[in-house]
């Protein structure tokens, strides 16, 4: 009778959070910034030339336009009149275009405006109010309410329905939560109660792991920060006129750009190449009857985290280096990075329990660990790419948990953006999450009892 109080008292408190949950859902509106519009330039070339567009967004803090915001797109003579379009981001406060020689007769524009796939958002004057004669290029203000509207108006439908399916979720997952809570809690009641032993745990694996070398632990930050400095020396300075395209639209030193993405993967391919083999590893504790092994995958995930603590203190260093100093908005890295570690976890318990039977699988993660990172926007800029990757193949990346991630750190350090902003990519994000740690639990303890033996 006690227990079954308890689990009504928890079936209420249930219910709030999904009220709220919905609530919450319905109530909150898109982000612009993340919904890209469409700038069309009709003009007839007269010579083979690029046609250079700018865009300036909202947040942007530099007065002029910057190169890091540009959309190259080449023209020939033979294209006759056409209709370019470039895609710009949803939040752009000023777009401003010229042929790339700055040569007037090089290209005959006739008429440039925005809009969002049918829906013309704002015609622009070619008048020369707009025309900076010593350069020879357009630039018109944007007004951002007016385009917000547009696309709000035309994502009406489709909004409604995906808040609908978002709330279905959710609840659909609570009300499953509460019914199964009992198995459960089994591994989180673990968890809480070797806490201790964890920690102890987790020291003495991250001293191990460098065990017998003459620098130990200091191996642990040193292989990041040569990995760091690899990938910006061959994009920034070996490659850098081949990776112009990829960086477009990035509008900050592309080192800082490119640790924000880096420091997080480096956390989550750490955390599931050793978690993966630790019922390996510690094989001698799974066999111990009164060793709880439930408890050895959080070993594992909390290890990686001494090193990513420093690499984030590492990070906002060199972000104030470069004059981005530290705003309320960088406390989000605690909240990404327990995000990380929740996802990190759910694979991991999958993963170690799968291992166990099937040894292939730490070179089958490795092979998806190297896809994954080219698959996330680490070290290319995906806005930029928009116009050239398929809208559906755009989506399919962007269902990558680690995109939601990544771009979570770059809005801490530098986007200024707040995680309920994102509303949708964060209930997106924590609904995959939710199921892959219930799935990755569940796999475990069905496979718990034969550890043991095959071991």
């Amino acid at each position: 009778m006690k227990m079954n109080k308890k689990k009504i008292l928890v079936g209420i408190l249930f219910l709030v959070v999904m009220a709220v949950t919905n609530i919450l859902t319905f109530m909150h509106g898109e982000n612009i910034q993340d919904i890209g519009i469409t700038l069309h330039v009709i003009a007839t070339p007269k010579n083979d030339t690029n046609i250079q567009a700018y865009y300036k967004q909202i947040n942007y803090k530099d007065e002029d336009f910057s190169a890091n915001h540009l959309v190259n797109m080449a023209v020939t003579k033979e294209d006759g009149k056409k209709d370019y379009e470039i895609n710009i981001p949803g939040d752009t406060a000023a777009i401003r275009i010229n042929p790339s020689n700055a040569i007037s007769d090089e290209i005959a524009f006739e008429k440039v405006y925005l809009s969002y796939k049918d829906d013309v958002i704002e015609e622009y004057s070619l008048s020369d109010e707009h025309y900076n004669a010593a350069d020879r290029y357009y630039s018109w203000n944007v007004d951002f309410d007016k385009s917000a509207k547009v696309v709000t108006d035309a994502r009406y439908l489709r909004n409604l329905i995906m808040k609908i399916l978002v709330c279905l979720i959710i609840d659909l997952l609570l009300i499953i939560t509460w019914v199964k809570l009992d198995k459960i809690a089994i591994i989180p009641k673990d968890i809480v109660s070797n806490r201790k032993l964890i920690g102890s745990l987790a020291k003495n694996d991250f001293k191990q792991k460098f065990a017998g070398s003459y620098l130990g632990t200091v191996w642990a930050f040193v292989q990041p920060i040569v990995t760091v400095l690899v990938y910006w020396f061959v994009f920034e300075k070996a490659l850098n006129v081949g990776t112009q395209s990829t960086k477009a639209g990035i509008g900050i030193p592309f080192v800082l750009w490119l640790i924000a993405g880096l420091v997080p993967w480096f956390f989550f391919s750490e955390v599931l190449s050793s978690g993966t083999n630790c019922l390996i590893e510690y094989n001698y504790l799974v066999k111990k009857v009164v060793f709880k092994i439930s408890t050895l995958p959080v070993v594992k995930a909390i290890s990686s985290l001494f090193v990513h603590a420093f690499f984030i203190v590492f990070t906002i260093i060199i972000y104030s280096f470069y004059h981005y100093l530290p705003t309320l908005y960088t406390l989000q890295l605690i909240y990404y990075s327990f995000c990380m570690f929740v996802l990190s976890l759910g694979l991991i318990y999958a993963f170690s329990a799968i291992m166990v039977f099937f040894r292939d699988l730490s070179q089958i993660v490795n092979v998806l660990l190297q896809i994954g990172m080219w698959m996330t926007p680490i070290m290319w800029n995906m806005d930029a790419m928009a116009n050239r990757i398929p809208g559906w193949a755009m989506t399919i990346l962007k269902l990558n948990p680690m995109y939601y991630i990544v771009n979570g750190y770059r809005d801490a350090l530098y986007n200024n953006v707040w995680f309920w902003e994102r509303a949708g990519m964060t209930a997106y994000f924590w609904i995959i999450t939710a199921i892959i740690l219930l799935g990755g639990m569940a796999i475990f303890r069905k496979l718990q009892q034969h550890f043991a033996d095959v071991l």
